[in-house]
């Protein structure tokens, strides 16, 4: 029992992706869902926003949040500290391996669509003839010549296949270059390519080690392919109406979805179990 004598919450670390997720279709966060949150918080947990966006494109969303803690962004490749803006650790993409990577993955499915993300707190996002771009609040600069991507150092790069869907797309990346990069699917249209081994569980093991706190604390929430690294590091996974197969197929629970708020009725629960 606490000192107020209610019973401690079942996860101390709640954590939670953005897209499909946390945000409804329209981008925005409920009000249910924002109360929630500061509820858990209130009693003693540690909210930690885990995404597959770079730092960039996750900001303006902490902000208007009024997100303080750490906040793992790119996949697992950056730990952001959303109160000081600053960025703690970025992991980037080797761009030799990247470039053999792609190589080997046209010879198995043809020309790909290709979109890149930029290192750092600006960003940049890069993209080249024929993709597919997913509107954001960022500038992009469109290329014409790969060897453009090569110039600077990535975050990730992003590939489409005019006739593959995403985890066709996804599993011949995987079979043909999976030994050079990570490959994900982290949203519709959104197939990346990663450095190897790079996942959200690498990311959060490393932002709850710097708040004191392990997989055994961690309840976490998500909706697409690339949340199931995390959900088999988190002691209770949580999968909303609206997620992939293969990540419900991993999950403890399934919620509503993130039009209905989902991670706030399980966070409900937890704080009518404390009480």
């Amino acid at each position: 029992m606490s000192a107020d004598g209610t019973a401690p919450l079942p996860y101390r670390l709640i954590a939670t992706d953005l897209d499909g997720t946390l945000l409804r279709g329209d981008g925005t966060i409920s009000p249910r869902s924002r109360d929630a949150l500061a509820k858990v918080t209130t009693a003693g947990a540690a909210h930690i926003v885990v995404t597959g966006r770079a730092v960039p494109w996750a900001r303006h969303i902490l902000d208007d949040l009024g997100y303080r803690g750490l906040a793992v962004c790119g996949q697992g490749g950056q730990v952001y500290h959303a109160g000081e803006h600053r960025l703690l650790t970025s992991v980037t993409l080797d761009r030799r391996l990247a470039e053999v990577a792609l190589a080997k993955i046209e010879a198995e499915t043809g020309p790909l669509s290709l979109a890149a993300s930029r290192d750092g707190l600006r960003g940049e996002l890069l993209t080249g003839p024929g993709y597919r771009l997913h509107e954001g609040p960022l500038p992009v600069t469109r290329f014409e010549d790969r060897a453009a991507l090569w110039s600077a150092p990535l975050n990730k790069i992003y590939i489409q296949h005019p006739g593959l869907d995403d985890d066709e797309l996804a599993g011949a990346a995987a079979s043909s270059a999976g030994h050079l990069v990570g490959v994900t699917v982290s949203g519709r249209g959104i197939v990346e390519l990663l450095p190897l081994g790079l996942t959200k569980a690498r990311g959060l093991s490393l932002a709850a080690r710097r708040l004191g706190m392990k997989a055994a604390d961690t309840v976490a929430f998500g909706d697409v392919p690339n949340d199931v690294p995390m959900f088999r590091w988190a002691a209770y996974g949580v999968a909303m109406a609206n997620a992939h197969p293969d990540l419900k197929a991993v999950a403890d629970e399934v919620t509503a979805s993130n039009e209905d708020d989902g991670i706030a009725a399980v966070l409900e629960r937890f704080l009518a179990e404390a009480a």
